[in-house]
């Protein structure tokens, strides 16, 4: 009966994404969809407790959705870059932009680059991060972990509060596993370039 459904499915355009993500690490379920469809601005699926701010400022990769998994607060006003397949657990906060410390009324834009996290990068439950940081690829962040710098070196594992390189990997072994349909949130992934120039100001 399942089979029969998901054939279905398969074939109404607007549901399609459902059967094709599926098997990927974020799921589009129908919550998701109806959310987007009634015009979210956030252009891929969110946990109802997760909060996203200026998503027209956050550019996502392939099979990414940042506040995907419970209690996260991404803050993309500064400008948030993530590569794909890049994993993200619960209560993670990437804060792309800081109070005036003078005025906390208002925040700083211009403080600090934008936040620059790599591909096939896995960010452990409860971990924070700071404006400007830049994480390369295939870097693991421990759980509880504050980064409040950038990291140098792909397959760096970070742990700690401030967040400190404790071992390099070997990124020869890293698998990097695909998705058999590529979605960036739910744009197909052949469509997101016209989709980033026509919406997004990052």
């Amino acid at each position: 009966m399942k089979y029969y459904i998901l054939q279905i499915l398969s074939k109404i355009p607007v549901l399609k994404i459902l059967v094709e993500t599926r098997k990927s690490q974020t799921p589009v379920r129908l919550r998701h969809l109806l959310q987007y469809i009634t015009k979210s601005k956030v252009y891929w699926p969110v946990h109802h407790s997760s909060l996203v701010s200026s998503p027209e400022k956050i550019v996502i990769g392939i099979d990414v959705s940042p506040g995907y998994m419970p209690g996260c607060y991404i803050q993309g006003g500064g400008g948030i870059v993530i590569g794909d397949y890049t994993q993200i657990s619960c209560n993670v906060g990437i804060i792309s932009r800081n109070h005036d410390v003078f005025d906390i009324s208002r925040h700083v834009d211009t403080e600090f680059p934008s936040i620059k996290i790599g591909k096939y990068c896995w960010i452990g439950m409860n971990v924070t991060i700071l404006p400007g940081v830049q994480i390369p690829d295939y870097c693991v962040i421990g759980a509880g972990a504050v980064v409040t710098k950038s990291v140098q070196k792909m397959g760096s594992v970070l742990v700690g509060n401030p967040a400190k390189v404790i071992k390099i990997l070997d990124v020869d072994k890293v698998k990097d596993f695909k998705s058999e349909f590529e979605y960036v949130g739910f744009i197909p992934s052949a469509s997101f370039e016209k989709y980033r120039k026509r919406e997004l100001k990052l």
